[in-house]
């Protein structure tokens, strides 16, 4: 039918067939979307009976993002429920050769909802924590340490009974993850977590590290196993895992180019050193400082000062007099406890005239990029400059590949020393940190039994890892006659793991959190390198009864003390010292009675015989069961936590209803400053003010861009809020539909009459 002929049959029909004609229209036009957009709401509302009002989680959109925060992703599409947030107060008093801390942190729920906040957190790794409390208004709730197992599980119940809870875990040493349950809406919970540490003491610098932000690790995947076949002759069992809980010690991390610093902090040190103060010195924050008396000084941070870098402050005797020897004591029920410091004299001697074998090994992955890798390859050029032609050396690179310069030591000539500065400096960060095989190349000496050269090792790294046991279990297997030095790279390196390589490589640690520290950091690291160490050390009580840490005393380095923390049934009479400086004996014997008070001393000796456990364990001395034996009945007798102990603490009243939804909420973390947040995560496709990382292995492990949204949908929440603003807004729109058809039907009454 052409349109011609349509048009008059339109006009031939008759008046009633047109005004319906229009009424449909108007209904297809104006009613039906209504409806069906009614109908639409309607369909997708849950069929539940239940109409009381539960608690409704603030939701948001990315593009109404105002500030720095974390986004969990909802199970509405396109709409986000802001984390927990957490603000961190640090106080310190130091009393002579220890430092007693208290950390009180103070979660924020800013949601509508219920909420469970779950905080990684970094501690000193020789830092012995033993108390923890949560303040609820005005409510003070004491937490106790218990078995892990037993403590996790209190803290379960009571979560999901609706009580307040709190529980502090060790997941390393220097890594800690602290759970409060049941905060409500918009409600604030206060946690204060108490340590002791001991001040360190290296080349007449006392000094105080706070590690005050997590840095974001690499998990390398399950390459290397080992398998464990069940005992119950079913023939199934189990592969291991090099970081068996990723998952508790990956924190999201913020991009700092799109979102404000979060995590403010404040640090107050009252600093009694007990002799008369020199430099007082802050080395990468601004401080305040109020002088009491020639002895005790105040150190606060300067105001705006947020958790994305370590505070470190050392300090100095006036006119540079050291004091040589020191020894503290504390009574604890039927026992004493004492601490000494014991620095050996620098004594003129006839140096070892061997050349040295060095390997370098550099880390060049993606948490090295920004101002770590500059200070990386600023200290391993130093290094080169010192070495001298008879000796013999090789670089090692690594990233999640690794590179050896040349196939074996090579003589340290002008020729390849140039090669191995081009080599050096064309490096950049990129990749994962797949730092076992480097560091089992380090170790691969093929003459073992060559006395003629010092074998060392000086390995560079942030030791942004999460499968520490790995390495050390690699350094104790196959140190031979290496020792291992390690430089800590950048303003949040892994301390534990520097630490304990070191200790078991019978070397030292350095570190340099700055560019500004590398000349004189690398020139302390060789003279240790290349000066004798102090041997064969040997102490003795001459009273019986003595339990001693560490029981083998290790080789000293120029300008550092030899620290001995001991239980004794009665402090008195004499410890010695003997040793050996080079080719002459040395002794030194300090009188017991004259010793000063100290805090905490009982709790610190505890801690460092739990080390000694660890270090026993993986050097095969003793066995896993006996040192987890010798942990637990350290940790609960001096109330710690370790990684077989835990602090739990339980308000017993009740504050969110069963019925209740509670959202777990995954506090984020600051980048740790100058690092570089493509190099760690790989690019970004960046969107708006707010795009985190839940996922950091999968992130660094992906090779195409991760845009917010791919960031955001790995955590699904619950949804919380009601459906009653849906059924109203649907009940509106039928209403005016409703409308709209009587005013319709009214017209056409009219004109029909």
């Amino acid at each position: 039918m052409n349109p011609l002929t349509l048009n008059r049959k339109k006009r031939s029909m008759p008046r009633w067939v047109g005004q319906s004609c229009r009424a449909i229209g108007l209904i297809n036009i104006l009613i039906l979307p209504l409806i069906a957009l009614a109908a639409t709401l309607f369909s997708a509302l849950p069929a539940r009976a239940e109409t009381s009002a539960s608690p409704q989680t603030q939701q948001m959109t990315l593009d109404e993002v105002k500030s720095g925060s974390l986004l969990l992703k909802s199970t509405e599409p396109g709409r986000y429920v802001e984390a927990t947030r957490v603000a961190t107060d640090v106080d310190i008093v130091v009393s002579g050769p220890t430092a007693r801390t208290r950390i009180t942190q103070i979660f924020t729920n800013p949601s509508n909802g219920w909420v469970e906040a779950v905080y990684a957190y970094p501690l000193p790794e020789d830092s012995a924590v033993h108390g923890l409390k949560m303040v609820v208004g005005k409510r003070v709730i004491v937490g106790d340490i218990k078995e892990r197992q037993e403590a996790k599980a209190i803290y379960e119940t009571a979560k999901a009974a609706g009580q307040k809870a709190s529980l502090v875990e060790q997941e390393r040493p220097n890594l800690f993850t602290n759970s409060v349950a049941n905060i409500g809406p918009h409600e604030q919970v206060v946690v204060q977590i108490d340590l002791q540490e001991p001040i360190r003491l290296s080349n007449n610098v006392f000094s105080l590290r706070i590690p005050l932000v997590v840095a974001p690790r690499y998990n390398p995947a399950s390459v290397t196993q080992s398998a464990d076949i069940s005992a119950n002759g079913t023939g199934w069992g189990t592969a291991s895992d090099p970081v068996p809980d990723r998952e508790k010690i990956t924190s999201p991390v913020l991009d700092p180019r799109l979102n404000a610093l979060v995590n403010p902090v404040s640090v107050k040190v009252r600093l009694q050193a007990g002799f008369n103060l020199g430099e007082v010195k802050s080395q990468y924050h601004a401080v305040k400082t109020e002088t009491v008396n020639d002895q005790t000084q105040v150190i606060t941070l300067a105001d705006g000062a947020h958790a994305d870098r370590d505070f470190e402050l050392t300090w100095t005797p006036k006119d540079n007099k050291t004091p040589t020897v020191g020894l503290f004591r504390e009574h604890v029920g039927k026992d004493d406890y004492a601490l000494a410091y014991i620095t050996p004299p620098v004594i003129e001697q006839q140096k070892d005239t061997r050349p040295r074998e060095i390997v370098f090994v550099i880390d060049n992955s993606g948490s090295m990029g920004g101002t770590s890798m500059d200070q990386a390859k600023a200290s391993l050029d130093y290094a080169l400059s010192r070495l001298k032609p008879a000796d013999r050396f090789n670089v090692i690179r690594f990233d999640d590949t690794m590179d050896l310069l040349f196939t074996d030591t090579v003589k340290a000539d002008a020729k390849n020393v140039s090669t191995a500065r081009e080599f050096i400096n064309s490096l950049q960060a990129s990749g994962g940190t797949e730092m076992l095989e480097p560091l089992r190349a380090a170790l691969n000496d093929p003459r073992p039994a060559d006395q003629s050269f010092i074998r060392q090792i000086v390995f560079l790294t942030d030791g942004a890892i999460g499968n520490e046991q790995q390495l050390l279990d690699a350094i104790a297997a196959k140190r031979g006659r290496s020792r291992v030095f390690m430089v800590g790279i950048g303003s949040a390196p892994n301390n534990y793991l520097m630490n304990r390589a070191a200790e078991l490589g019978r070397g030292s640690f350095t570190s340099i959190g700055s560019g500004e520290q590398v000349n004189d950091c690398m020139r302390d690291l060789f003279a240790k390198l290349e000066n004798p160490v102090v041997t064969n050390l040997v102490a003795t009580f001459s009273s019986g009864n003595v339990d001693m840490t560490p029981s083998n005393l290790p080789d000293l380095y120029r300008g550092e003390p030899l620290v001995i923390a001991a239980k004794l049934g009665s402090l008195s009479g004499t410890l010695t010292v003997k040793g050996m400086i080079g080719r002459q004996p040395w002794e030194m014997t300090v009188p017991l009675a004259n010793a000063a008070t100290g805090e905490g001393l009982s709790k610190l000796w505890a801690r460092r015989k739990i080390s000694d456990a660890e270090v026993e364990s993986t050097l095969g001395t003793i066995s896993i069961d006996d040192a987890n034996k010798r942990i637990l009945k350290l940790a609960l007798e001096h109330g710690l936590v370790t990684r077989l102990t835990s602090l739990v603490a339980v308000d017993k009243t009740p504050s969110r209803n069963a019925d209740m939804p509670l959202t777990r909420s995954d506090v984020p973390l600051n980048l740790p400053a100058g690092w570089d947040f493509d190099r760690v995560f790989g690019e970004q496709t960046l969107r708006k003010a707010d795009i985190n990382s839940p996922d950091i292995e999968q992130i660094a492990h992906s090779n195409k861009p991760v845009t917010a949204q791919d960031a955001l949908e790995q955590l699904p929440l619950p949804q919380t809020a009601t459906d009653a603003e849906l059924r109203m807004i649907g009940g509106l729109l039928i209403l005016l539909a409703s409308g709209a058809l009587f005013l319709f039907n009214r017209k056409s009454g009219l004109k029909a009459s």
